[in-house]
């Protein structure tokens, strides 16, 4: 695996089983000219596999959806003026045709009501300052760009960039005219989902109630919005978070999934399936005794699309007969279609391990359900879930000629033993061709915390094998996929049971044969460059190691994240007032042990990073200058995101990890 690799992969993803269950719609993904992604739609013929790509142009197109008759396909697209707009492809031939006329702003989810006549939509208008003709008024009068003048506390999003008082709402727009309207059911954070209702009069949206989210616990509700009259909210006994509401097609249940436990809004708890009387009551968790997750993925650098901090797609897909829930449960690395059954509960695994399949949705009858297909040596391709049967199928192998050009190493896997009786699900990939007798090794730590490595390919992983490299990765607790009590196990006490995790693996690493115990690095991003701060400031073992878009200083970062930390929250204390108020957060962050530190590092950081602000890694390089210890700092600008390595410009991308591989050359 070389480094231009990366740009010749084609990543697909969000597939959508057609109604008659003939074609899955799915987008694909690929590096375009001036290194930018194009994602345009594409149609697979489930008979033959035959692939055909129905948009095109610069503009792109996502969020493609089925028309319930199956007769035209609604997408999103900025092909005209560079505004998204939602179209109208028909299945009987011709060009798309443009449905809405929104003002500037952002198109999010998109979902067709099920007698066919209209769309609901999610909506944000851009700032009125902040739109293109006033960009270019502003040009042509030599007026500067003007301040935002901000009131609430969430004003801008890691990926998205800065929006100040703006919010997504609900929208529904007519088919037959594309006129659109505004309806109630948005919150104050603009994160509400819904759906519909069986007989199209209305919808279910899940929101927070709270004035003032992001600094109170979650208390999430459901509400029915009707297509007329008032919004009105749902009965339900439980608070904490709620998401993805998915009606029975009996009319009688919602399903969603969420966490009755308001005190952890970082998913230290898993998040299970609940259901609720479509006229309100008791809210009945259908997976309490079950120890899976149900919205987690695995973390991965050749995804089709970066899902922050791990976090999963939250399917509730209910069967035709309202017996049946399926849904995706992320478990040891691996990602797996399950089944729940409604009236008992119970979550049964429909599909092997060692894998990541990821369902979307079914058909009008349920017989299939359109999903996608990975490996930790194949990029993920759509795929094919029969529920009857249980069978799996991939359909497409749109990166088979990629596969025929590259050496994809399957690596090997481990169980090693840490402190109180844990055993740290572990990987070590090693080249075939590296046939050094003592061999430097890379420990990769992954980010979240509370997320999954696993059975994804990982190009970054690949690519240092290739150069020489033993690659070892695992997930010590806090990881997701390994029960509750596993992933809590570090809530509000950071560097301690996932520290002894990290080092029983180093020590395992160690006693390796063909490798060499004085040359082991570690690196890792988010929370990963946490634990690698945290590492070289209380052990020299390490001989050199890699911080990226790392946090370092909890008092700082509580407050210039775009989530910052609650007073009293999953740390305890808060960042302002008397040292027995910060001590806490203080001793969290590895700036108190930083003195300690001897280890070579380079830093890397996006500056326009807003989950973990660049100042982070700028106090690290001043700390390390400040020690005279061996240090590299790589900024990467204003316009890449905390998603740089999975989401980032391809040159950029490249960059990154030619600074890597050049650093570990150097130093390990």
């Amino acid at each position: 695996m070389r480094l231009e690799d990366l740009e010749q992969m084609t990543f697909l993803g969000d597939p959508q089983m057609s109604p008659d269950g003939k074609q899955v719609l799915f987008a694909k993904k690929t590096c375009g000219e001036k290194n930018k992604y194009i994602t345009n739609l594409c149609l697979a013929e489930v008979a033959s596999g035959t692939v055909r790509q129905v948009t095109q142009g610069e503009g792109g197109a996502g969020l493609g959806r089925w028309s319930p008759d199956g007769r035209s396909i609604a997408f999103v697209s900025g092909r005209e003026k560079k505004q998204a707009q939602v179209f109208l492809l028909s299945m009987e031939g011709g060009d798309a045709r443009q449905l809405t006329a929104f003002p500037e702003g952002s198109l999010g989810a998109l979902v067709w009501s099920p007698d066919g006549k209209h769309i609901a939509v999610s909506f944000r208008e851009t700032h009125p300052e902040r739109t293109q003709s006033a960009a270019k008024a502003r040009e042509e009068s030599g007026a500067s760009e003007p301040p935002w003048v901000i009131e609430d506390l969430f004003y801008r999003m890691d990926g998205d960039g800065y929006f100040g008082p703006q919010r997504y709402g609900l929208f529904v727009v007519e088919v037959e005219t594309g006129k659109h309207r505004p309806l109630e059911g948005a919150d104050k954070l603009g994160f509400f989902s819904f759906c519909w209702l069986p007989d199209s009069s209305g919808l279910v949206s899940a929101r927070s109630v709270n004035r003032e989210p992001l600094l109170q616990k979650p208390n999430d509700q459901l509400f029915l919005v009707p297509l007329q009259g008032k919004t009105s909210k749902i009965a339900c006994n439980t608070k904490g978070t709620k998401g993805s509401p998915s009606v029975s097609p009996d009319g009688k249940w919602i399903a969603y999934t969420g966490s009755d436990v308001p005190e952890d809004p970082w998913g230290v708890h898993n998040s299970r399936l609940w259901i609720l009387p479509i006229g309100g009551g008791a809210a009945r968790c259908l997976t309490s005794e079950a120890d899976y997750c149900l919205d987690v993925l695995s973390l991965s650098d050749t995804s089709f699309g970066f899902v922050a901090d791990g976090g999963g797609s939250g399917l509730v897909l209910w069967s035709r007969d309202s017996k049946t829930v399926t849904v995706n449960v992320g478990h040891h690395g691996a990602v797996h279609i399950a089944h729940v059954d409604a009236a008992r509960g119970g979550v049964r695994l429909a599909t092997k391990p060692r894998q990541v399949a990821v369902a979307s949705n079914a058909s009008s009858d349920g017989s299939k359900v359109a999903c996608t297909i990975g490996t930790v040596t194949r990029l993920a391709e759509i795929g094919i879930y029969e529920p009857k049967s249980g069978k799996l199928r991939q359909l497409t192998d749109v990166n088979k000629k990629f596969h025929q050009t590259v050496e994809i190493v399957p690596p090997t896997e481990h169980w090693v033993e840490s402190t109180d009786g844990v055993k740290v699900h572990t990987w070590k990939l090693r080249h075939p061709r590296n046939k050094a007798r003592k061999s430097p090794v890379v420990l990769e730590v992954h980010g979240g915390p509370h997320a999954q490595y696993g059975w994804a390919l990982f190009h970054e992983f690949q690519l240092l094998a290739a150069e020489g490299y033993v690659v070892v990765y695992s997930n010590p607790r806090g990881s997701k996929g390994y029960g509750e009590a596993f992933c809590s196990a570090i809530r509000g006490n950071w560097g301690e049971k996932d520290w002894q995790d990290v080092q029983a693996v180093t020590a395992w690493i160690k006693k390796l044969d063909g490798i060499d115990p004085k040359r082991i690095g570690v690196m890792g991003g988010s929370y990963g460059g946490y634990m690698t701060n945290w590492a070289v400031s209380h052990t020299t073992e390490y001989k050199s190691a890699i911080t990226d878009r790392c946090v370092f200083n909890w008092l700082s970062a509580a407050g210039n994240s775009d989530f910052p930390l609650n007073k009293d929250g999953y740390f305890g204390g808060q960042a302002w007032g008397p040292h027995e108020e910060t001590r806490t957060l203080w001793e969290q962050g590895p700036v108190a042990h930083f003195h300690k530190v001897k280890t070579p590092m380079l830093i890397i950081h996006s500056e326009g990073d807003l989950r973990c602000n660049v100042e982070q890694s700028e106090q690290v390089f001043y700390v390390l200058k400040c020690l005279g210890v061996q240090a590299r700092f790589v900024r990467y600008p204003a316009s890449t995101s905390h998603g740089l390595s999975r989401n980032g410009p391809m040159d950029l991308r490249r960059h990154r990890l030619g600074e890597i591989v050049r650093w570990w050359k150097a130093t390990l």
